[in-house]
């Protein structure tokens, strides 16, 4: 989304989703550690003001900010110092009628140059991406926890994209199609639920084997590499149980077709 200038030099970005429940429940997935935990990257988070969410994306890729503003059900801010000084996130939550509330998140800064635009245009289709799977978590899964596995892998081919979901049966997947993944890669079986345009990469899936998840798998080039991301959320005993297993079984898949490079 395009970076929104004002006159007092305070710059914005902002995306934004309409999800099902009422204000209490929606709070609960984008307010409390576990809720963000099971749509999101592993985080903590302190309720109140001048308490700390952390948010790891990786080993020594973790994000923290300071809450500086606490409404239950309704809006928290967050602050970090980071590129161009202290940026500000602010959550809201505004129901809407039918059962159904919009998230919006938005970041804000301040600056008197174009040079952070682009990183903060880029931070707004990354919640596009993980808005799809707040939808679909409050839709299927609504006030559960998850087990979460997440992988990645490095390649330097442009086709690095089409070697990942190849194998898999879904090089062609579109929104609403069950599918099957063929023998000798790793077992999912469920159904398709959004397929990104081909210049971001990505696919959601709804589970029902190896366990009721969500699949969110992705492409994201990182200077000249190409960062490839497989996040399942498994929820339930079924997901606790089969957790360790999944993540192996990845791991052997995702090494033989991107071998780690040294």
């Amino acid at each position: 989304m395009p970076v929104k200038k004002e006159p007092s030099g305070r710059r914005s970005v902002e995306a934004k989703v309409e999800v099902p429940g009422t204000p209490e429940e929606v709070w609960q997935a984008i307010a409390t550690g576990p809720g963000i935990s099971s749509w999101f990257v592993p985080t903590t988070l302190d309720e109140k003001v001048g308490g700390n969410t952390k948010s790891s994306f990786g080993p020594g890729m973790d994000s923290e900010a300071r809450i500086t503003a606490w409404e239950p059900a309704k809006r928290f801010v967050a602050e970090t110092e980071e590129g161009p000084g202290t940026v500000a996130t602010e959550w809201t939550v505004e129901a809407k009628d039918g059962g159904t509330c919009v998230v919006r998140v938005v970041h804000s800064w301040f600056a008197n140059t174009d040079d952070w635009d682009g990183q903060f245009e880029g931070h707004t289709y990354g919640w596009i991406a993980f808005f799809q799977n707040l939808r679909l978590y409050l839709e299927q899964f609504r006030g559960q926890q998850s087990t979460t596995v997440a992988l990645s892998a490095m390649s330097n081919d442009s086709d690095a994209w089409s070697r990942l979901v190849g194998p898999l049966g879904l090089a062609d997947a579109s929104a609403g199609a069950r599918f099957a993944t063929p023998a000798g890669t790793p077992e999912l079986r469920g159904v398709v639920e959004v397929v990104n345009p081909p210049q971001w990469p990505g696919l959601q899936l709804l589970l029902e084997h190896p366990a009721p998840a969500i699949a969110h798998l992705f492409a994201m080039p990182i200077g000249g590499p190409i960062l490839l991301t497989v996040r399942l959320y498994l929820y339930g005993d079924a997901g606790r149980s089969v957790a360790d297993h999944v993540e192996a079984d990845w791991r052997r898949w995702l090494d033989r077709q991107f071998p780690p490079q040294t």
